[in-house]
């Protein structure tokens, strides 16, 4: 898949679709503000870096911004909108309704920021700072990164860079939504598995292989 650059998003309101139906754009004759959905996702580590830097940037920020924290496990910060946890239904909710999404490097919550219209500005945990078991994390946010699929950022810089151009122009971080991905949202977390396989085949020491042999040694046995 190509990389995608910033298109139109949600000209119209979703179709209503029984039990999953989605919120409506809001009103554009509300009052203009930004709204960012920030989310750590539930693994049981914490994630201090991306919420101090979330809440660093929203004390410097001069524009008013809706901004809704999942953190976690993490500690929760003195902010406005920060919430441990989110239920399906309404991190569904923020993501219809927001205009940027941050987000850590989990395929799940990738792929449904994309299906609701979004290239996710993705910060990957890392596991030499305590924030993931593995860094299956930072390898699938580089490939999906190098394939133009998310805005990843690495350092505060990259994040405040990607922040100050989506705060300037959202759309430039939007995408066409697509909201029957769900075959590719099983296929990356078909891939994540496999990194993982390959990640625990690689730290895991082989046993050496002795060839038992016949007094002969015309046979080996095995």
């Amino acid at each position: 898949m190509s990389g995608e650059t910033g298109t139109a998003r949600r000209s119209q309101p979703w179709p209503a679709t029984g039990a999953g139906r989605l919120p409506r754009q809001r009103d554009s004759s509300a009052v203009a503000q930004l709204r960012v959905l920030v989310a750590v996702g539930t693994d049981k580590h914490r994630f201090d870096r991306l919420v101090d830097w979330l809440a660093q940037w929203h004390a410097q920020a001069t524009e008013p911004v809706g901004l809704t924290l999942q953190h976690g496990h993490t500690a929760a910060p003195a902010l406005p909108g920060a919430v441990p946890f989110l239920g399906h239904d309404a991190l569904q909710q923020a993501m219809a309704e927001a205009d940027l999404v941050v987000c850590h490097g989990g395929p799940a919550t990738i792929l449904e920021a994309r299906r609701h219209g979004h290239l996710p500005i993705v910060v990957p945990r890392d596991p030499t700072r305590g924030e993931h078991v593995d860094d299956h994390q930072l390898l699938f946010a580089r490939r999906l990164g190098a394939a133009g699929l998310v805005v990843l950022c690495e350092t505060r810089e990259a994040l405040y860079d990607a922040l100050a151009a989506g705060s300037a122009d959202p759309s430039r971080y939007a995408v066409a939504a697509d909201p029957q991905a769900h075959e590719a949202r099983r296929a990356a977390v078909a891939r994540v598995g496999q990194i993982v396989d390959d990640l625990v085949a690689r730290s895991t020491p082989r046993p050496r292989r002795w060839r038992a042999w016949s007094r002969s040694g015309a046979k080996e046995t095995r």
